[in-house]
């Protein structure tokens, strides 16, 4: 499958919407206990909101919220050290393995949003866009997407804003970031980044070193849109910049746009721990779905609800 073949699906389900609307949640007896989480950084927000949501259905229910990186996500819950693992990407074949030979079964994997990466410039930068040759030329020492040379001034994409023809100074997430991995695949075509990339531990940390550094540009979730920043439009090729908005998002017409996800330990045949059956329902109901809306992202479409709530009940 391409990097952008999985969206085809998306908005054939979108047309879904108009129909089958899932349910309002409802509260069910016998709810309590420890919900323990780790994974995504990206996600962090938005598992904090749904858990505060959560718990004002369910006094009872306590959370221990870890948000280190996707990649923590697979091993806590194959050494049983969470109940859900939040990711900003897709398991790996190795994260795949290690859990198939602990438990001779694959995790599920339920889609709870749609999120995009962002490229994010100082608010006050002209910059109309980049496509994607450039965004990898400008972040990678490989340039595998095709660049005939590397981008390190902003000279070279021809801004005038004074101050801007000097270096580009670089941020960007640290490796076990699910947004690192989508980048690296989809942006700098399985490349690798220039040693001159600040890693950073948050999408937060990226976009306010972006928006507090003269002439800086970062990569990050875009739900962590701030007032300092801008996003750039993003072009595939040649200068056909597609704006980063929920619109663009939800048809795949935006190039780093990405499912998110919550992977669980559930047997097959067997049912969910009551606490994590219905904490996923309530993530997938229209309450859940808009604190997805709220936050930026953009929820996922009727049809696709379903199919998930078939998953896990």
């Amino acid at each position: 499958m391409t990097k952008f073949s999985g969206w085809l699906l998306l908005s054939v389900l979108w047309i879904g919407q108009a129909f089958a609307q899932p349910e309002n949640y409802t509260k069910q007896p016998g709810v309590a206990g420890k919900l323990t989480s780790v994974g995504s950084d990206t996600m962090a927000n938005l598992v904090g909101l749904w858990s505060q949501s959560f718990k004002t259905l369910y006094p009872h229910v306590t959370f221990q919220l870890q948000a280190s990186g996707s990649s923590t996500a697979p091993p806590a819950l194959t050494e049983g050290t969470a109940n859900i693992g939040p990711m900003s990407r897709e398991l790996k074949a190795s994260e795949l393995n290690y859990f198939r030979r602990t438990f001779g079964y694959d995790p599920v994997v339920i889609k709870v949003a749609v999120d995009a990466i962002a490229i994010f410039v100082d608010h006050k930068n002209p910059l109309p866009g980049l496509n994607l040759q450039q965004v990898d030329a400008i972040f990678s020492a490989t340039r595998f997407c095709g660049a005939p040379q590397s981008v390190n001034s902003w000279s070279q994409l021809g801004t005038e804003l004074p101050g801007l023809h000097g270096q580009i100074k670089l941020y960007g997430r640290n490796a076990v970031s699910g947004t690192y991995g989508m980048f690296k695949r989809d942006a700098l075509c399985d490349g690798d980044f220039k040693a001159t990339v600040n890693e950073q531990p948050g999408s937060a940390s990226v976009v306010q070193s972006v928006a507090y550094s003269n002439g800086a540009i970062g990569y990050a979730g875009f739900g962590y849109k701030t007032a300092g920043v801008r996003a750039l439009p993003i072009a595939l090729e040649g200068t056909q910049y597609v704006a980063v908005n929920s619109e663009n998002i939800a048809s795949g017409d935006y190039p780093l746009s990405r499912y998110l996800y919550i992977v669980v330990n559930k047997p097959p045949g067997k049912s969910l721990p009551l606490l994590v059956q219905e904490f996923l329902r309530f993530v997938l109901s229209p309450e859940g779905q808009q604190v997805v809306r709220k936050e930026g992202y953009v929820p996922i479409p009727a049809q696709l609800v379903q199919q998930q709530l078939e998953t896990i009940l």
